[in-house]
This record gives C-alpha cells, structure tokens and sequence, in this order.
C-alpha cells in the first residue's frame, strides 16, 4: 500500500494526491490561518462497511471555526459532506480510516487578506484503533498553562492552538510521560492535548466545562450522552480541582484521536488498581461497538459510505 491516498478533495473535486500542492512559502502563513476537523470511519468486518462517526456534528463545528476565524463559507456543508464520502469510495478505504478537512486562507501575511475565502482540502490515511487494546497511559499535570478564550479560544480547532499542546506533550513524554493534562488560567483543569479528561470518583464521572478552556470535544459530548441514556452514570460538568486527579477511582482522556484512553496514574499518583476501571470498561466497550455498527442504536451517527 502506497503511503498516501490515490486522490484528496481540494476545494471542490477530486485531486491526485500529487496535485495538491501550494507554495512553501505560503505554509506557515496558512498554518496560521487554518482551521481543521478531525473525523474517524470505523470499518465493521462482519458486515465489510465503512461508517463513518458524528460526521454532521463534525462539520458543523468545522464551519462554527471558520465563521469564528471570519473566513467565508466557500462550500456548504452538504457538499463538503459529499466531498468527503466520495473521497472515501475514490480511496476505496476498507479499513479504519482517519479524515482530516482542513480550511485555510494562502496569503503573504499570517494569514490576512482581502480574500477571505479559504482553501477546503479534505485527506483519507489508514488509522489502527487503540478501542479495547488493553493498554494504559501515565499522565502527568505539564508546567504549561492552557490557553483561553481571550488568547487564542479552545473551541476554534485551529491549528496554531497546537502549539500550546505540543509544549505540553513534548515536555510529558521527556519526562517518561505517556500524556499530559493542562491547568487553565484559573489553576482548575482544562484538557490534554488533543483530548478531553473524565474521572470518576464514588461512582459518578466528573468532567470540566466547556468555559473551563477546552475544545467542545464531540466525543466528549458523546461519552456523556451515553453514560446518561445508556449506562445510567451520573455525570457531573463544573471545575475540577488537580488534586481531584489524585483521589480519583479512574480517570480516561477521550478524542476522536484518543478515543477512549485509561489513565493508570496522574503525577505518580496510582488510580484505582491502576488498570482499567470498571466505568471505563463499560463506557469503552459500547462506544467500540457503536462506532463499528456492532451495536445498532444511535444509528444517526453513523454515516454508511
């Protein structure tokens, strides 16, 4: 297999991935610029489909960043979602897929022009699931304070926020760290890089706010309609504490990428046995299966390619 896909999508058809070329020195202008979703199709082997998951709420929240950045909508929604699946049947992904739509605006100047009509690119890459893999993360609290709303806001899924993440993760893992977990201005605990933070402590989930400096995670959104509709856990959204992370009885990261991750420990502080707690079995194992179809309901969902 080829390490890129046969074509992308960019702004408006199909392109061979060789094409799909801008200047390089217009890249860091339009990495300060760009906006982007993250999107996973869980391929079901039984029944040989693709489906891929919350793909209308992604694409809502691709277009709340591009009206937040003030770009102008170049495609609707609608024909972004058809780019996106005809994208996949063209790339004939038979497997776990990882989509990223990616909107920027190529100028001279950090990204500020007249123009403000992005560029739409959306690309396919395989992406192994880590879902009931049995492993655990060591986590640690980083030096790094998140971002907020006033700086550059959490909710924007742009990719210049990345930095403040990429700080945080680059310091955890140089310190024998397999995760970080950041504070917000407010000394109260916002999110990881890239993922969200759940704990569960006397038997109920507890997960910071949406103003507590996170992104509006849809995965999060997720978990929590599942463990309210589903497995019947309490969940409980207001400021967290850092030494809540100490006392918790488990505690799991949660993204489209992250999907669900156990947290053995926070700061050497052990969880639980320091395995993987009862909830976040649970809540682990009906999310695998609904994203692959294995379980039928929430069928609004899924997409079928």
């Amino acid at each position: 297999m080829a390490d890129h896909p046969q074509f992308i999508w960019l702004d408006g058809k199909l392109t061979r991935w060789s094409e799909g070329t801008i200047h390089i020195t217009t890249v860091g202008t339009a990495g300060v610029s760009s906006v982007f979703e993250g999107i996973l199709a869980y391929w079901n082997e039984s029944a040989q489909r693709l489906f891929v998951f919350q793909l209308d709420a992604h694409l809502a929240r691709l277009a709340q960043s591009i009206r937040l950045m003030r770009m102008q909508q170049p495609f609707s929604t609608a024909e972004i979602k058809e780019g996106l699946l005809s994208l996949l049947r063209a790339n004939e992904c038979a497997g776990d897929t990882y989509i990223r739509p990616l909107a920027f605006v190529e100028s001279t100047l950090f990204g500020v022009t007249d123009q403000n009509a992005p560029r739409i690119v959306l690309n396919t890459t395989p992406w192994a699931s880590k879902l009931k893999g049995g492993k655990v993360a060591h986590a640690c609290v980083s030096s790094w304070a998140r971002l907020s709303d006033n700086v550059m806001p959490p909710r924007v899924k742009a990719a210049s926020n990345y930095l403040n993440s990429r700080l945080a993760a680059e310091e955890a893992r140089r310190n024998g760290y397999d995760a970080a977990i950041l504070l917000n201005q407010n000394g109260k605990v916002a999110e990881a890089p890239g993922a969200c933070v759940m704990i569960v402590r006397n038997g109920k989930i507890i997960t910071p706010t949406v103003t507590s400096g996170i992104l509006e995670s849809i995965t999060r959104a997720t978990l929590i309609q599942l463990c309210r509709e589903v497995l019947e856990i309490q969940v409980i959204e207001r400021e967290v504490d850092r030494t809540e992370l100490y006392v918790a009885s488990e505690a799991f990261l949660c993204g489209t990428g992250a999907e669900i991750m156990p947290l053995a420990s926070v700061d050497r502080f052990t969880l639980g046995d320091g395995g993987i707690g009862p909830i976040t079995t649970q809540l682990e194992n009906l999310y695998h299966d609904l994203v692959r179809g294995i379980d039928a309901r929430y069928g609004e969902w899924r997409t079928e390619v």
